[in-house]
C-alpha cells in the first residue's frame, strides 16, 4: 500500500478487497433500492396518493426525461425507470462500501453515516435532474424536499446496515 498523501481510497485496496467491496456495495445497494420502493408504495401511493402503484417504476423516467417522454415510451418507461433506479442504487451502494471502512475505523455507527449520506444523495441526484431536464418537482415545496429526504433515508439506512454487516463478516 502506498503511503503518499492524496492516494485515493480505491488505490489503497488490494484487488481482492476491491472485488469484495464492490460485491458488498452491490448487495447493499440492491437492498436499499427495494426498501425505498417499499417506502414509496406505502407512503407516496398508500398514504399520500401521489401516484398509482404502477407509477413507481416509471417515476425515474419522468424525472429524467419528462412526462411526455415517459408517456410516449409506454411499457418501456417502466423498464427504463427500473434500470435507472436500480443502477443508481447499486452505484451509491458501492460508493458507500468504499468509504465505510474509514468510518468504521473511526468508531462511527453506520446509521449516523447513512443519514447525511441520504441527504447528500438526494441533493446530488436532484441537482443532476435539474441539469439534464426541465422536468423536476418544485424544490421550493417543503413537502417535496422532506419527502425526498425521507425516501432516501429508507434507501441509505438499510443499505448501510447491510454493508456494515457484510463487511464485519469479512473481517
Amino acid at each position: 500500500m502506498s503511503s503518499r498523501a492524496g492516494v485515493s481510497v480505491l488505490a489503497t485496496l488490494r484487488r481482492e478487497e476491491l472485488s469484495e467491496t464492490v460485491r458488498v456495495g452491490l448487495i447493499g445497494g440492491f437492498v436499499g433500492a427495494v426498501c425505498i420502493w417499499i417506502y414509496e408504495a406505502i407512503v407516496w401511493v398508500g398514504v399520500q396518493h401521489q401516484m398509482p402503484m404502477k407509477g413507481i417504476p416509471a417515476n425515474a423516467t419522468g424525472l429524467t426525461f419528462g412526462q411526455s417522454v415517459q408517456s410516449s415510451l409506454g411499457v418501456w418507461a417502466y423498464v427504463l425507470g427500473t434500470i435507472i433506479h436500480v443502477l443508481f442504487a447499486l452505484i451509491w451502494g458501492v460508493v458507500f462500501a468504499v468509504f465505510w471502512p474509514w468510518f468504521r475505523r473511526h468508531g462511527v455507527e453506520a446509521t449516523l453515516v447513512a443519514l447525511p449520506y441520504a441527504i447528500i444523495l438526494w441533493i446530488l441526484m436532484h441537482v443532476g435532474i435539474i441539469i439534464v431536464s426541465n422536468y423536476h418537482p418544485n424544490y421550493g415545496d417543503s413537502t417535496v424536499v422532506i419527502g425526498g429526504f425521507m425516501s432516501h433515508f429508507c434507501y441509505a439506512v438499510p443499505m448501510a446496515l447491510v454493508v456494515k454487516h457484510l463487511m464485519a463478516q469479512r473481517n
